[in-house]
């Protein structure tokens, strides 16, 4: 007796190759990666005062800029969202905000490192540090309440608003706190607060390395976002097909 199987829906979606572009960028992406890393451990010289412990100083304040970028491609793709209402700006906006909480993830994972030498203890609440913590658990609280809500249509215009004022966070971290004198963290570009303990003076090679840091972390958040927008896109295909297959 011949046996019937169900057939699934027919679809090329899902066997597509990664672009080869991303892959272009992947790897340029981790050969910059590496050109950074020799100029943060071999062509930057030696900080006088704090020694080695100073070059983490060149991917710590490089996840920072490039977490900063991430947050701020929220707000764009936030108020696109709100003016076009299309499922593509939402997709970039959560894209946006995962990748830029593990790039800020990154800068206070490193922070205590160097702070650990400078201060001799790894925290503290400076109003910087406070700021930064405030800042991730900002765009933290947006993923988990974002699960809390069913409806796509108002998932996603939650995330849009809720992305533009949690980019009031960032605007403390990196302009706000320089207005507070009391403060022991240093500016790395720019005049620090005279309570700021830890400054060190840049040679030219040292900012180099700092400016191709900049640039290498824009493009690590660039590849990862692409590679997180195309995640998110197969998953939605993935549920179009699940949905299919319910409705038989």
């Amino acid at each position: 007796m011949a046996t019937q199987t169900a057939s699934l829906p027919r679809t090329t979606e899902g066997k597509r190759a990664q672009p080869v572009g991303l892959i272009a960028l992947t790897v340029f992406t981790a050969l910059m990666l590496l050109a950074a890393s020799y100029m943060a451990f071999i062509y930057a010289p030696t900080e006088a005062t704090m020694g080695a412990v100073q070059r983490i100083f060149y991917f710590h304040v490089g996840a920072a800029w490039a977490g900063a970028l991430a947050f701020l491609v929220t707000v764009v793709a936030g108020v696109l969202y709100l003016i076009k209402g299309t499922r593509k700006w939402d997709i970039v906006g959560l894209s946006s905000v995962e990748v830029g909480l593990a790039l800020i993830t990154i800068t206070l994972a490193s922070g205590p490192v160097w702070a650990q030498f400078a201060w001799g203890k790894p925290w503290t609440w400076d109003p910087k540090l406070t700021a930064s913590a405030v800042m991730w658990l900002s765009y933290a609280a947006y993923l988990m309440l974002r699960q809390g809500i069913e409806d796509p249509t108002r998932r996603a215009r939650f995330g849009a608003v809720y992305g533009i004022i949690a980019f009031a966070s960032v605007i403390m971290v990196f302009f706000g706190v320089r207005f507070i004198t009391a403060t022991i963290h240093p500016v790395v570009i720019g005049q620090s607060a005279s309570t700021a303990e830890g400054d060190f003076g840049m040679t030219a090679r040292m900012l180099h390395a700092m400016l191709f840091s900049f640039v290498t972390f824009t493009f690590v958040f660039a590849t990862l976002l692409w590679h997180r927008i195309r995640l998110e896109r197969l998953s939605d295909r993935v549920d179009a097909i699940k949905a299919r297959l319910l409705t038989r």
